[in-house]
């Protein structure tokens, strides 16, 4: 581990190769687990200013979801995710003609209608940020469902910092990566 900043990040990301090999895994990871993607406070606000315009991208069942739970939920520990169907798929997962999970937000996005890409927790994967009081926490999180994208990662040599470079500065900034490749760097 290593600090930068107000963040204690893994070596993980660093050591470790990661690219999303969606011909592969099919979006897996929107439409495995218990829970949905993880939203801070300024998100929550910003899916109910968006949905509108997101919702014509929507499948039928995502709406429902949506429409019954609200645009995110509250976890029982106080924390916001996006809502599920059925305690699966996120309810913002649309499927493209091949069976392929995709966000219906980047969708929208994609074209125009929104200028807001994504959850940056979604952004983000596979890596996880764990907030604590004094510092982040930034760690890479294993899933047997990526194991295409880790072997893709390693064929191709494509470190996880650099397979999220974009949500990294979106999340902290432009310095704040600047200073992850020095370290990336020296750790070589």
């Amino acid at each position: 581990m290593f600090q930068i900043g107000k963040t204690i990040v893994s070596e993980e990301i660093i050591e470790k190769n990661f690219l999303c090999n969606l011909s592969a895994c099919k979006g897996q990871c929107c439409i495995d687990g218990d829970a949905g993607a993880p939203l801070d406070s300024k998100e929550v606000e910003i899916l109910e200013e968006i949905y509108p315009k997101v919702k014509p991208f929507l499948r039928r069942k995502g709406i429902e979801a949506i429409e019954a739970q609200g645009t995110y939920i509250t976890t029982d520990f106080g924390d916001y995710e996006t809502p599920l169907i059925d305690g699966a798929d996120c309810a913002y997962v649309i499927f493209d003609k091949k069976g392929t999970a995709l966000c219906a937000i980047e969708e929208a996005y994609n074209q125009g209608e929104v200028s807001w890409k994504k959850p940056v927790s979604c952004h983000l994967y596979p890596v996880r940020i764990k907030e604590f009081t004094e510092f982040s926490a930034v760690n890479y999180e294993r899933w047997d469902i990526c194991d295409d994208a880790c072997s893709l990662g390693k064929e191709l040599q494509v470190p996880i910092y650099k397979f999220v470079k974009e949500a990294l500065i979106r999340k902290f900034g432009e310095d704040w990566y600047l200073e992850l490749e020095k370290v990336a760097e020296t750790l070589k």
